[in-house]
């Protein structure tokens, strides 16, 4: 890699090689480009660098708080405005335009007739998730008025190849757009503003339960995790009013559900992952559960969550079936070809259990085969011992 790049990301190393050396080379229908895999050296986790000169940032980790009114006066300032907005539960992508091959002009901005990109938050490009922005996303006005603009979008719905949480309003998946960023520096538009402008230009966007002071903040908090925790939502992002400092808080019935489906594929879950859930529920617990009867109740759903899907997949193991996060995905049918072949390139391995038409779209219902899970199993199973 050309250390020119180095002088366009502003890292806090002094030496380029320190950083230009973690950048990974990735193609995308004929495109190559370079992207950071882990954070480092204060340069997000996904930044792409693009053969053209364009640097798409990645989008920084979101710091959550355990203790819910001590956490907001940590994070933020006694008198600034902060938003509180649902955070859901989907695959976060960043959306922008770019010169189609061969058509730079050397101006650093994207023509008009440019292509538009979906990167996950490891800097991939999606085949899946970038069809599917082109063809629900009219961002054609957006990226005319803002050609370096970054929308940071969530893909929701029942199906989409990475999460499959079921909502209401949504029958297959959608996009909501959560913010909007200059794609080299990753400075955001300011809550307000980006609200407008999603208005403006037709993009939905996530809920907004209030604002106030970080004080005040707490109520609202408070009351929009009982509201989403009733109808199984995941939670709540806390932003100042510029947009810059962010934190999240989620559910009871997240933190049940993400255990419900860890403890389905324990072996191929890490422990860090499983027990900082527990975790989140125990001090939410003792922050919102005032008396015994509603503790033991929530303790008694906390150990459905983790053992009955363990058992169940214990029994299908045992039963001969496949298990794995199962998915389901629609679209074209090169698209989801695409897609396939995209997840086979990460080392997944992908069962299609029915693939079937639906008019003019192909639909694929696949399990992404958790073998760490299966083999363990099997080998306990068959009476293999267990080493603590």
């Amino acid at each position: 890699m050309d250390t020119a790049w180095f002088d366009r990301l502003d890292a806090t190393t002094e030496d380029p090689s320190e950083l230009l050396e973690h950048f990974t080379e990735r193609a995308f229908e004929g495109r190559s480009y370079h992207a950071l895999p882990d954070a480092r050296h204060g340069i997000e986790r996904g930044t792409v660098l693009l053969a053209d000169g364009t640097v798409v940032r990645g989008f920084p980790s979101v710091p959550r708080i355990l203790a819910l009114e001590a956490g907001l006066r940590s994070v933020f300032d006694a008198d600034e405005t902060v938003f509180v907005e649902e955070k859901l539960d989907g695959f976060n992508v960043r959306i922008v335009r770019v010169d189609a091959e061969g058509s730079a002009d050397g101006d650093g901005f994207p023509d008009a007739d440019g292509e538009v990109l979906a990167f996950t938050r490891g800097g991939f490009v999606c085949p899946y998730t970038t069809a599917r922005a082109r063809e629900r996303l009219d961002t054609a006005a957006f990226f005319d008025d803002h050609p370096e603009g970054m929308l940071c979008a969530e893909l929701v719905g029942p199906e989409t190849p990475y999460t499959s949480h079921d909502y209401e309003e949504i029958d297959s998946d959608a996009f909501r757009i959560f913010g909007i960023r200059d794609r080299a520096s990753g400075e955001p538009l300011g809550v307000a503003e980006r609200r407008a402008a999603c208005e403006r230009y037709g993009f939905a966007q996530p809920r907004l339960f209030g604002s106030g002071d970080p004080e005040a903040a707490v109520d609202i908090v408070r009351e929009a995790i009982a509201d989403l925790d009733a109808t199984g939502r995941e939670g709540v992002i806390v932003k100042a009013a510029d947009g810059r400092t962010m934190t999240k808080y989620t559910t009871e019935a997240m933190h049940h559900g993400e255990l419900a489906d860890a403890f389905s594929l324990a072996f191929d879950q890490g422990q860090d992952f499983l027990f900082s859930r527990i975790v989140r529920e125990a001090f939410q617990a003792a922050e919102f559960d005032e008396d015994d009867e509603r503790l033991r109740a929530r303790a008694h759903d906390l150990g459905e969550s983790i053992l009955l899907p363990f058992v169940e997949t214990i029994r299908d193991v045992a039963a001969g079936e496949t298990v794995g996060e199962r998915h389901t995905v629609r679209g074209d049918p090169d698209t989801v070809e695409a897609l396939l072949y995209h997840l086979e390139q990460q080392g997944l391995t992908v069962e299609v259990v029915e693939d079937r038409w639906e008019g003019d779209d192909r639909v694929v219902e696949f399990v992404k085969v958790a073998a760490a899970t299966r083999d363990r199993v099997r080998h306990y199973l068959e009476g293999g011992t267990y080493d603590e």
